[in-house]
């Protein structure tokens, strides 16, 4: 009896380890966690990327590329078979994905987008269109402007705007569809821009120095690249006596959670929905991938855009 159990242990051991070495080995490096999207999007990629299926590596970047870099070339050095990762900033990544290239190993791009001289040191991206998404926060601002224009309210808008981190592709890419836009009507006009680093805290602090800036009746309408600088934003705003979503008008990007919430009291116009629910894609194109199949250069997901009108409406049916 003793040998049989001994046996069946190890019979139940050896399993687990082939089953572990079978698993296709991910090497993840994220951003950080700066904001409710940004820990929507890693809860959903740690919930997809599951044993016994895969064997995930995940590393937080603390918003610094330096940390990124080391974090890749760990992975490298751990012989992953797919790397993913959602980048800082969009420069300066040429040598360490030359370096996963010689390594034979796979590069996902999550989220954005990097820069780099040859676009055969990553396979695929998957993630949104921020240009399309600046769009759309300029195409609810000109509709809206035009509604208030035939009641009564005419004249210059002045906009300003906190931009996300230096460097990175939501903010380089948000604002030139944004401007894109709005600089079809002389009318509109960005008086200040600055970042918030994508954070509610420096988001709320930028703001201030706008308002300082600028004074109680210079601004008219907020551009906040995501929904958190928005938030710390409205907080700002209100402790300089204004009403937010009245007396300046706000439009940010992202659709979460605590956006809606203040869409639905009132301090907030409108959101741009920019999905972080990313796990599934990705998983699956890390099968492909893995597999040796053949994957698309970009990979978008479907995305919308919200007023407050609808915030009551849809709050209850946000999972992030």
């Amino acid at each position: 009896m003793l040998c049989a159990v001994v046996l069946g242990a190890c019979g139940k051991g050896g399993g687990d380890a082939a089953a572990k070495a079978d698993a296709i080995r991910v090497g993840f490096s994220q951003v950080g966690a700066e904001s409710e999207w940004r820990t929507a999007n890693t809860r959903s990629v740690k919930e997809a990327l599951v044993a016994p299926e895969f064997n995930l590596k995940f590393s937080d970047a603390q918003q610094k590329q330096e940390n990124q870099i080391k974090a890749l070339r760990s992975f490298i050095a751990q012989d992953v078979d797919v790397i993913a990762f959602s980048p800082v900033v969009e420069s300066g990544w040429e040598t360490v994905l030359r370096e996963a290239k010689a390594a034979n190993i796979p590069v996902v791009l999550t989220d954005r987008a990097v820069d780099v001289s040859d676009d055969s040191l990553y396979t695929t991206l998957i993630g949104s269109d921020f240009v399309e998404e600046g769009r759309r926060a300029a195409r609810w601002l000109l509709e809206d402007s035009a509604s208030r224009k035939s009641s009564g309210a005419a004249g210059p808008v002045r906009i300003v705007d906190l931009q996300g981190t230096v460097g990175s592709a939501p903010a380089i890419d948000r604002m030139a569809g944004f401007k894109e836009v709005i600089g079809q009507d002389p009318r509109f006009a960005i008086v200040r821009s600055q970042s918030g680093d994508f954070t509610r805290a420096k988001g709320k602090e930028v703001m201030e120095a706008f308002l300082k800036a600028e004074g109680r009746d210079g601004i008219d309408v907020l551009f906040a690249h995501n929904d958190d600088m928005a938030i710390g934003a409205i907080q700002a705003i209100e402790e300089a006596g204004l009403k937010p979503g009245e007396d300046i008008r706000i439009v940010s990007i992202d659709g979460v959670r605590g956006a809606f919430e203040a869409m639905k009291a009132g301090k907030l116009n409108a959101t741009v929905e920019c999905n972080p629910l990313l796990g599934p894609q990705l998983a699956q194109i890390i099968r492909d991938v893995h597999a040796g199949k053949p994957v698309a250069r970009r990979v978008e997901v479907e995305e919308g855009v919200f007023t407050r009108d609808q915030a009551a409406a849809e709050l209850p049916n946000r999972k992030y």
